[in-house]
């Protein structure tokens, strides 16, 4: 363990265990703690920090206030030889991503594709490594979730969607999956939520306050509404993940979802959509291997050009010499939590 100003360093097991302590200290199962440890510290490593260590204050405090039930048993029910749904009972949803990522691919193997939707479900995370995971697996993959309210329709004053993250990945061979992941927002409302801890600006153009007007403090960006990416085309994507994650699913609409960052109200509720397809029950796995391995020769080749989601690996291969820097009053925090229930 290591310390600079303001920071302190943490191997990824270490910050893995605080984060245990500190969910199990919040009645919490410890087999459901250490699902959610590792998806945090894995968004850590790979520079996701809005989706890191700074979700733990607000994981603790709901699953104290019951909002999300630290000892909830995700169950899946299949429906239809391609499709599961998987109730997570409003649980954390990472052991419920657990369980898809350990059926999905067998599913998808023997239907072509598989989708498995969830319902009762909380905050996702870093939905890009949950399609990594199933690209590990051999599958192309897509995600869709939605989230508590946070973006207005085109041209409306009222948040309606949420952020609804949306993720791609592709097997590469002999490499890392290609991964494409992202909020359909400016930026991630975790993000704003991380730089409103540290009392940090951010740029006006992320977000307008709660009287829609653009704002540069981040804690009034919370209040207020984010502006999507791509202006109406990014407010009609949102639309389309609303629909796939919540309509097709039967999970809570974004307008009617509860915060993922506080203990009021009742559960939230969302819902995701997780794809797997099986390459080779369309051209084959041999023909999507040979061209996505032109496409991404292409890309590097390119100068400056790098492909989508191929910052994460420098940063795990980092991560492993050197350890995850985190910010210290965050750990404060953290380790006080954890601290209370021993």
């Amino acid at each position: 363990m290591t310390r600079e100003p303001g920071s302190e360093t943490l191997s990824a097991a270490d910050l893995e265990a605080l984060v245990v302590r500190a969910l199990v200290a919040s009645r919490t199962a410890p087999g459901n703690a250490r699902s959610v440890a590792r998806a945090l510290t894995q968004a850590e490593i790979d520079g996701q920090k809005g989706h890191g260590l700074s979700r733990v204050p607000s994981y603790a405090a709901q699953a104290k206030a019951g909002k999300v039930d630290g000892f909830a048993t995700p169950t899946a029910s299949q429906l239809r030889p391609g499709t599961l749904m998987i109730d997570v009972r409003h649980g954390f949803v990472f052991p419920a991503v657990d369980l898809a990522v350990d059926m999905l691919p067998d599913l998808a193997r023997q239907a072509g594709l598989a989708a498995a939707g969830f319902v009762r479900s909380h905050h996702f995370g870093v939905v890009g490594r949950h399609v990594e995971r199933l690209a590990e697996a051999g599958l192309v993959a897509l995600a869709f979730a939605n989230t508590p309210k946070a973006i207005a329709a085109w041209g409306g004053r009222r948040q309606l969607y949420g952020t609804n993250p949306i993720a791609f990945a592709c097997p590469h061979r002999g490499q890392a999956p290609i991964v494409v992941d992202l909020a359909l927002s400016q930026v991630a409302r975790g993000t704003i939520l991380t730089a409103a801890q540290r009392g940090e600006p951010v740029p006006t153009s992320w977000a307008t306050d709660a009287d829609g007007k653009p704002t540069g403090d981040a804690k009034a960006a919370l209040k207020g509404a984010l502006q999507p990416i791509g202006a109406a085309k990014g407010a009609a994507l949102a639309l389309m993940v609303e629909i796939l994650a919540a309509g097709l699913t039967g999970a809570t609409l974004s307008q009617g979802a509860s915060s993922f960052f506080d203990t009021e109200g009742p559960p939230p509720g969302v819902g995701q959509l997780v794809i797997g397809i099986d390459p080779q029950a369309l051209g084959g796995a041999e023909a999507l291997a040979q061209r996505v391995g032109a496409l991404a020769a292409a890309i590097e080749a390119d100068g400056p050009a790098r492909l989508p989601g191929s910052r994460r690996l420098g940063l795990r291969e980092r991560a492993a010499r050197k350890g995850i820097v985190l910010d210290a009053r965050l750990l404060t925090e953290v380790r006080a939590i954890a601290e209370a229930g021993s």
